[in-house]
């Protein structure tokens, strides 16, 4: 990188800093509103800065979250209402067009890896349909949080894998063909198989509609992925715009949703935010083990096991939130997905900085075209 760039970065760095310092100063001299404002500069600036690091770029987009995550709990007004019009309402429509993205980016060829290695993807997707929901469960039981926020947790747990993992894989040297395959056949999966883990492991804290559930999901999964692949098929080749549009929408999209859901829950999110944040990283961070260790149960390659690791502990947060949303619940189940979205993205981000650096061994390092983000 030219000098002339690192430089550039620095100076946000700079930034960041004064706006820190800003931000301690209104506090403690009691201007709490306008410190809203404050926090969301300083972590925008981090978030530019980190872009001139390799180490810290993949943060870079959750300093982003983060800032108006910050801002929202300042000013939750800004996220609940714009005159008659309920931001609640947004939330469907930016997870299809998420989904849209993702079909737009697959192909038949992402599940030739199910013919060539079938054990890993059924390891891949089993791991991610049994461990997560059984951690969920578990945690909600024991946090003693109320009965709806404590069902957004194993409802996180039961939702497929989250898009993050596929950058995660990538960055970890894991094998991103079996993660991309593994995401897919998941999120394919979920309209079927998380409302029957809801019902079976949630059905006791919350009303659940099995049958009801499954329609909304396939409207948020299927239909979109179905319309991405057609034009995918139709306009391959002639869409190159599409593949770099849809990332930047994509991140700007789970980023407004977990804004919207953070103002939504904000006096349930101050209350037991503390509790909350700790059930959640015990949760992700539950997920990486089990998975990792799981495949090496299997005997399967150390790619292999960082890949469903990962595929594991990072869920679809976003999809999560549309459910909470469809229950008209975004303020408390919603309240889990929201928290474990930037925490994932966070752990995510570190634990594949430590493997990047650890060349699995007996492996030669696998050449792959990656496009999704």
């Amino acid at each position: 990188m030219p000098s002339t760039t690192k430089d550039f970065y620095k100076y946000f760095y700079i930034a960041a800093l004064v706006f820190l310092i800003a931000y301690i100063y209104i506090v403690v001299d009691s201007h709490a509103p306008s410190a809203g404002w404050a926090l969301l500069l300083f972590f925008t600036s981090l978030a530019i800065a980190f872009k001139g690091s390799k180490l810290l770029s993949g943060l870079s987009f959750t300093m982003f979250i983060f800032g108006t995550v910050g801002l929202s709990l300042y000013h939750p007004e800004y996220f609940t209402q714009w005159g008659d019009f309920n931001l609640k309402a947004l939330i469907i429509p930016l997870i299809q067009i998420i989904m849209f993205g993702m079909g737009t980016s697959m192909s038949i060829k992402d599940f030739a890896a199910v013919i060539k290695t079938p054990k890993g993807v059924i390891i891949g997707v089993v791991s991610q349909f049994m461990i997560m929901p059984i951690i969920g469960l578990t945690l909600a039981n024991l946090s003693g949080l109320e009965p709806e926020i404590a069902a957004g947790i194993i409802l996180i747990g039961c939702s497929p894998s989250g898009l993050a993992s596929n950058v995660m894989c990538y960055l970890a040297k894991a094998n991103l063909a079996l993660s991309l395959t593994v995401t897919s056949i998941t999120t394919l999966l979920a309209p079927f198989i998380t409302p029957v883990l809801m019902k079976l492991l949630a059905g006791s804290l919350i009303e659940i509609d099995v049958y009801g559930m499954m329609w909304e999901i396939f409207k948020m999964i299927i239909i979109p992925i179905g319309a991405g692949l057609i034009f995918n098929k139709l306009l391959s080749g002639k869409s190159q715009w599409v593949d770099k549009a849809m990332p930047i929408v994509s991140m700007v999209g789970i980023a407004l949703i977990l804004t919207i859901i953070t103002a939504a829950g904000r006096d349930s999110l101050l209350a037991i935010g503390p509790i909350l944040i700790v059930v959640v990283l015990i949760h992700n961070m539950s997920g990486y083990t089990l998975g990792y260790w799981s495949a090496r149960l299997f005997k399967m390659p150390e790619s292999d096991c960082r890949t469903v690791a990962l595929e594991v502990g990072m869920q679809n947060a976003g999809l999560a939130s549309g459910i909470a949303a469809q229950l008209g619940k975004l303020a408390t189940i919603g309240l889990a997905p929201a928290v474990f979205g930037p925490i994932m993205n966070i752990t995510g981000s570190a634990l594949a900085s430590w493997w990047h650096n650890r060349q699995p061994e007996g492996e030669q390092p696998e050449e792959v075209e990656f496009k999704r983000h």
